[in-house]
């Protein structure tokens, strides 16, 4: 791999330092003895071409301000919404489609949320903690993992939302930059769903404020 390539590969590996790259806030040289250093490079062999992908490194991530204040302006625009005693249930696949059917039913007239998220290898199911019994008597033979104290935060947003790249991705790295495990991430035109812990809402809030 190139210098280059390297570089901007560091950079985007490293959020805080995209992030002070975006604002002007390093030193060129210490940056490139860093890199190398980490990376196990020749310091005094690669150090103009460290140095030089360094700047180049600042010119590219300094073109995406105006991206991110096209997210700002969007998310600020946004509300949220909680819903507390959530539970996330981690299934295999092949679980009896009446099964499915039979909670969808119920949680529908409770009243209550039901997100079924389907991969290739399991499925999830999100929804109230009261819904627990019902899921365990319904799968219980196929349940992997059950994840419970948890929060649904909603983040409705203006309709701009759809037409502006990168919105999920900036969220996901505030909140992981800040120590929250996102447990399952979702969205639905304008909505931005994350599962996150109980402990964690307080920070998730102050996060959200824009």
């Amino acid at each position: 791999m190139s210098i280059t390539k390297t570089v901007e590969k560091y950079v985007q590996e490293h959020p805080s330092v995209k992030d002070c790259l975006k604002k002007g806030l390093v030193n060129y040289s210490a940056l490139a003895r860093q890199i190398a250093e980490e990376l196990g490079l020749d310091a005094e062999r690669n150090f103009d071409a460290l140095l030089i992908a360094a700047r180049r490194s600042h010119e590219k991530v300094a073109k995406e301000k105006d991206s991110q204040e096209k997210i700002l302006s969007v998310l600020r625009q946004s509300r949220v919404e909680i819903k507390n005693r959530m539970v996330a249930f981690v299934l295999e696949r092949g679980v009896p489609p009446k099964s499915l059917t039979d909670l969808e039913n119920k949680a529908k007239k409770a009243g209550e949320v039901l997100h079924i998220i389907e991969g290739v290898s399991a499925m999830t199911l999100i929804t109230v903690e009261e819904l627990s019994k019902e899921i365990r008597s319904l799968f219980r033979n196929f349940i992997i993992r059950e994840n419970k104290e948890l929060v649904e935060v909603i983040l409705k947003s203006p309709k701009e939302i759809e037409q502006t790249a990168g919105i999920m991705g900036y969220l996901c790295s505030l909140l992981g930059e800040n120590g929250v495990n996102i447990v399952e991430e979702m969205s639905c035109w304008t909505d931005t769903i994350f599962l996150v812990q109980e402990k964690d809402l307080g920070k998730v809030m102050e996060l959200l404020k824009f």
